[in-house]
């Protein structure tokens, strides 16, 4: 009853920092650090089972979902810029050890393994399409990785040159995605103070890599933030040489330009790859086999849901609106 309900929603509350919503309920809040210590409780509590139960599962994958969001926050506002600072200390001084470089790639390869960890808890929202493939996850994780390892090279590059300005270059190309974002009309938080933090840190990760915000078909989108991203870094390649002899020669920065270069071409044809074969397309279908849970059935109702995560997943995924496609009931 509503009785027992708000007991759930009080304890999920208390227990995990985390405000668990009903379906309904207006407004959804950020996750909150302190739940992933309750996710491993729970992970942890659903292995010790023999046989868990559907409510143990599902609040599970709640946790799950809102910690690989944490994660993606912490990789984009605390490594990748301490990855672009380190850069820039190692193309001012000229050289690294070998173990730095290792130490450099290993960043490289975890902030592509976030966004690919954040795009399997989307697809996870998706009850109607199978989880990420091997192959799919493999050709998402490239294309991620290929695009985004130039685009914190160059900021480096530009920040060697110009300690002093690439502050006021971060503002200014930040301002311009806030102010996008907002044009988006994005309404993922429950009040508006709340929202502009969110989306701040949504401008944030876009000026790195690409992050949806608002409903409907992504290709636009993406094409415009894409052409911005390639004409910034562009310009700050340009920079750089035209004030080559700024910096020491113990890097092989005119090796490194069009190598990188290639990759981004590489990231592109992916990408192309990605979204014509392996990405799906969100349909929101009733249930038609026998023991499947699906979006309107109570005992899905009854379940906690990460409300946050399925509403990113419907900005993500577009829904097919062709109802002529779907197969009709006798």
């Amino acid at each position: 009853g509503q009785e027992e309900l708000g007991i759930l929603e009080f304890c999920l509350r208390d227990c995990t920092g985390i405000s668990y919503m009903p379906a309904g309920h207006e407004g959804v809040q950020l996750p909150r650090p302190s739940g992933c210590v309750q996710g491993l409780q729970q992970g942890l509590l659903v292995w010790q089972q023999e046989a868990p139960s559907d409510f143990d599962l599902a609040y599970a994958d709640f946790l799950t979902l809102d910690i690989s969001m944490l994660r993606l926050f912490e990789t984009f506002l605390e490594t990748t810029p301490q990855l672009t600072l380190v850069l820039a200390i190692v193309l001012q001084s000229g050289g690294a050890e070998a173990y730095q470089w290792v130490g450099i790639c290993t960043s490289f390869v975890g902030i592509s393994w976030a966004l690919l960890d954040y795009h399997r808890a989307l697809r996870t929202c998706l009850p109607s399409k199978p989880p990420l493939g091997p192959g799919s996850s493999v050709v998402y994780f490239l294309w991620n990785l290929l695009l985004l390892w130039p685009r914190v090279f160059v900021v480096a590059l530009f920040s060697a040159l110009f300690p002093h300005y690439v502050a006021l270059h971060f503002l200014g190309l930040w301002l311009v995605l806030l102010f996008w974002v907002w044009l988006q009309g994005t309404d993922f938080m429950p009040d508006s103070c709340s929202e502009w933090l969110y989306r701040a840190t949504v401008a944030t990760i876009l000026y790195f890599s690409w992050f949806n915000v608002a409903e409907g078909r992504t290709r636009g989108r993406a094409a415009i933030h894409l052409v911005f991203l390639l004409s910034d870094s562009v310009l700050m390649a340009v920079t750089w040489l035209t004030h080559i002899a700024w910096l020491p020669s113990g890097i092989p920065l005119q090796t490194l330009l069009p190598v990188g270069g290639v990759c981004v071409l590489l990231g592109l044809a992916l990408r192309l790859v990605y979204y014509r074969w392996l990405h799906p397309s969100c349909r929101w279908e009733p249930d038609r086999v026998d023991g499947t849970r699906g979006l309107g059935s109570l005992e899905w109702r009854q379940l906690p849901q990460n409300r946050r995560m399925a509403q990113l997943a419907q900005n993500f995924f577009p829904r097919v609106r062709d109802e002529a496609a779907l197969p009709q009931k006798g």
